[in-house]
């Protein structure tokens, strides 16, 4: 694991990561601090005391033990492996796949879902990788390694308590505090820190709470692209004065995608989920080339705080399962008139038809896995390779509100997996470490107490967020309902004609039919449709995101 080491006559600790904490818990380097905290406690309840990102390993001599742990929400990755002579650990599958014994072939469901499902259901099961041989500690666990027997638990989880009972503006108060102590603690650990910048809540109210607790404006940068549709430029044009120094613009325009895969997956070890983090890299390069070491970002305010536009279906589905007739008509008459779109159709029959589709309203707070999206693109695939159909994703029910148990699914299953450990691969790569405020575990803890009407209101989402952040994020970012989502114009680096060629290219080589994983006719027509879609200019859903997905994938597979 890369980071810090310290030891005594018995004890020897590495940590990646880092304490956030740590002044409150004694004195020294992080790792020394763990180690007076392993004096007194055991190892499962020191990882209790800790607030940070980190994967921890500890041995102990004196007991013959060693002992993983990770933290809490999983930013920072952790896995092992089994050999012949013992078992070996690291933040990353490449350092493992250098042990001569430890098999580089892929775990075959993992091909199957990147080649023809979508990134929410690659990571489901948590204590897999991408390589058969390999296995993964999932998020606030430890494994215990003693005599050849390995044992694993929890030291954290989420419980299903009361919501709290404060008023409105005291649970805003409660909020506040919270992120900003949250942001105060990691900047102070953040020496060079630069912040991404959206023209969203999420990002504007980290940067505007560095700001507010700092007294200093800060250095941002932002993706720019030629194409409005995912260009947030003049979103964050409010926000400048307010809280920026210095603005980074990394203009984005016509990447050479492939010769950038090649470069990304080198380093992530696997295929890389989405074409956003393409961007991301690009703004990673900018960043160290500025003299930066840590870069702030929003990651998480979607999750804590029913961001996405996914979670409108499970608010509404508490409402229905409450019957609370006259507020659900309400809610979704405002959710038409804020984020009604001209492909994705919104109305109260779309609604009412479609929500039982992704929740169990005969059980309270049970969310179904969107068959829909997970069974897109199955006919992608070889039916003698995988059928995409037969895997069923766990979908977790801690909690008796369909909304708290979609933004769990989202934080450890779905959405926030992949992103971390892009963030980490990507941060490495360039020296950067990456702070997310919003997962400060004891704001995680606090949001899922919030009631959903404090989530969202009147069709708006981040409702209580916005409110929090009133005189420390400028109005004219609270005030914005439409949402951007953090994208990448992926539809056109995948339909000019050298990138058709290209993509025609690798589908019809023999390496890649010999691997018979893709049903080849399918896959030639679904690259033609999607250049069809594009240069037609109608506005319609495309195929960018699974094309990107197979480039990931075929040069993934070619490296290993």
């Amino acid at each position: 694991i890369d980071g810090c080491v310290t030891r005594n006559s018995e004890v020897s600790i590495i940590l990646d990561g880092t304490i956030f904490n740590a002044k409150d818990l004694g004195e020294g380097t992080d790792a020394e601090v763990i180690l007076k905290l392993y004096e007194r406690y055991d190892f499962p309840e020191v990882l209790n005391h800790l607030n940070g990102d980190f994967a921890i390993a500890l041995y102990d001599s004196k007991f013959g033990e060693l002992w993983l742990g990770r933290d809490r929400i999983g930013v920072k990755p952790l896995y092992y492996t089994n050999t012949v002579n013992g078992m070996a650990f690291a933040s990353r599958c490449k350092s493992l796949l250098t042990i001569p014994d430890v098999s580089r072939q892929p775990n075959q469901q993992y091909v199957a879902l990147v080649a023809a499902s979508h990134y929410r259901y690659f990571d489901n099961q948590t204590s897999k990788s991408p390589y058969q041989g390999i296995a993964q500690l999932p998020a606030a666990s430890w494994l215990r390694m003693k005599d050849g027997q390995q044992s694993m638990g929890t030291y954290w989880k989420l419980q299903d308590l009361p919501d709290w009972e404060a008023s409105e503006d005291e649970l805003c108060d409660m909020y506040r505090e919270l992120l900003l102590d949250a942001t105060q603690i990691r900047f102070a650990r953040s020496t060079n820190a630069g912040f991404t910048l959206s023209g969203g809540m999420d990002s504007s109210s980290v940067i505007s709470s560095a700001v507010h607790v700092t007294g200093a404006k800060q250095e941002a940068f932002s993706s720019v692209y030629e194409d409005k549709t995912f260009d947030e430029s003049e979103d964050i044009q409010t926000i400048l004065d307010h809280t920026v120094s210095e603005w980074h613009q990394v203009r984005i325009s016509n990447p050479d995608v492939f010769g950038l895969v090649e470069k990304m997956v080198a380093i992530h070890d696997e295929p890389v989920a989405t074409a956003t983090w393409l961007s991301h890299y690009l703004v990673c390069e900018k960043v160290k080339s500025a003299g930066f070491s840590y870069l702030f970002s929003g990651l998480g305010g979607d999750e804590l705080n029913a961001g996405e536009y996914e979670h409108f279906y499970s608010f509404f589905a508490d409402l229905k399962y409450e019957n609370e007739k006259r507020l659900l008509k309400k809610e979704v008459s405002s959710w038409v008139e804020h984020h009604n779109h001209p492909i994705y159709k919104k109305s109260y029959n779309i609604m009412d038809s479609d929500i039982n589709k992704i929740c169990d309203l005969t059980r309270s707070g049970v969310c179904l896995p969107d068959k829909d999206r997970l069974h897109k693109y199955g006919n992608l695939l070889n039916k003698d390779y995988f059928d995409v159909r037969k895997f069923k994703p766990i979908m977790d029910h801690p909690f008796k509100k369909y909304l708290k148990n979609r933004c769990y699914q989202d934080i450890f299953r779905e959405t926030s997996p992949c992103c971390l450990r892009a963030q980490d691969r990507q941060g490495m790569a360039f020296g950067i470490t990456h702070i997310m405020p919003f997962f400060d575990h004891r704001l995680v803890e606090f949001m899922f107490r919030v009631k959903n009407k404090y989530k969202i209101k009147n069709g708006i989402t981040k409702y209580i967020l916005r409110k929090a952040m009133n005189g420390i994020v400028p109005n004219a970012t609270i005030q914005r309902i439409k949402k951007t989502g953090w994208n990448a114009p992926a539809h056109l680096w995948f339909s000019g004609r050298s990138e058709h060629d290209k993509l025609k290219d690798i589908v019809n080589s023999s390496k890649f039919k010999n691997r018979e994983i893709y049903n080849n006719k399918v896959i030639n027509k679904l690259i033609d449709e999607h250049k069809k879609l594009v240069d037609s200019k109608i506005e319609s859903e495309n195929h960018m995101m699974i094309l990107w997905q197979l480039v990931n994938l075929n040069t993934w597979l070619d490296s290993i």
